[in-house]
């Protein structure tokens, strides 16, 4: 009997593995940054691409506006529009254009704390479940007051939003309600990548989805090409990722956008190898990466560029 229990067991094991077939996501941030009537209708055009791909999942790392364009209910209201015209199920990363930088002046003097709120009440009514048209059931941080952080597992791939912000991840030491909303939401973060990590148990692969570029200020210093100065408002969180990642053992892929550049690079090539970090394009050059994860590959992660075809054939100049 025992060894009928055995055998069942690893036909069992044999066959989930078999089972785990390849399929792709699609990561884009940074965008559309304009005036409406300017770039609403080539993000409209790269919507529609990207959903004739049919990709199973669909990452926007956030900044779903520019810094200088109002952020009025009626901005916040239309990016809410184009993440639920996506196809696929949707994460969204909120970026610090929709609420950390909007008391500038262009930006219509908002209070950011104000904008947050609404972001977090009218974006996430529904906080299982994903955006986009065929929407997922996901898990999210929403009772703790962070619907924002979500994941939801793909095969054994766990996908990870957490709410890492650029503009130091709103980590003001001079403005005191900024600097009590940063410590907040970060020990919510981590809280948020612990929890996350344990329930990745038993995958092959995290990616992990954040606005913010981490590594442009404060970052490969001189005396530490691995490390972040000590008012970086990232230092906390990305130690806490680097020790998760090693002891996941896994390849993680760290994904997000902020300074509009497509790159891959590993960060932390000798505290923690097993993380890739890929940077989405952004901005002006509004485009996606399309990428295809297959776990049983030597490397299960295969990233290649969907370029936006209404981008690409506008006249040069």
């Amino acid at each position: 009997m025992l060894k009928s229990i055995v055998t069942s067991a690893v036909l069992a094991v044999c066959a989930t593995v078999a089972t785990a077939e390849p399929f792709k996501f699609v990561v884009l941030g940074d965008a559309p940054y304009g005036k409406p009537e300017d770039v609403f209708a080539p993000f409209e055009a790269l919507i529609k691409q990207i959903n004739e791909r049919d990709p199973a999942l669909i990452i926007h790392v956030g900044d779903t506006k520019s810094g200088s364009t109002l952020c009025d209910k009626a901005m916040l209201d239309a990016q809410l529009g184009f993440l639920n015209s996506f196809k696929a199920p949707t994460l969204y990363s909120p970026g610090d254009n929709e609420w950390t930088d909007c008391h500038r002046a262009m930006a219509g003097k908002f209070d950011p704390l104000e904008r947050l709120d609404y972001i977090r009440s009218n974006y996430y009514t529904e906080p299982s479940k994903s955006f986009g048209m065929m929407k997922a059931d996901i898990v999210s941080q929403a009772d703790a007051g962070y619907p924002e952080n979500t994941r939801l597992q793909i095969q054994d791939v766990m996908f990870v939003a957490t709410h890492v912000v650029g503009s130091n991840n709103n980590f003001e030491i001079r403005e005191l309600s900024a600097a009590e909303e940063f410590f907040a939401r970060n020990a919510a973060n981590i809280a948020w990548l612990e929890e996350s990590f344990a329930a990745a148990d038993g995958t092959e692969a995290f990616v992990l989805a954040i606005h913010a570029d981490m590594f442009e200020f404060d970052f490969a210093l001189p005396w530490d090409a691995e490390g972040f100065l000590r008012h970086s408002g990232f230092k906390s969180f990305a130690e806490k990722l680097m020790e998760l990642s090693n002891a996941y053992g896994k390849p993680v892929m760290l994904t997000y956008g902020d300074s509009h550049k497509f790159r891959m690079f590993r960060p932390f090539p000798t505290k923690a190898p097993m993380i890739m970090a890929v940077e989405t394009f952004g901005s002006k050059n509004m485009h996606a990466l399309e990428i295809t994860v297959d776990t049983n590959a030597s490397y299960p992660f295969s990233v290649a560029p969907l370029i936006n075809q209404a981008i690409a054939k506008q006249p040069a100049g």
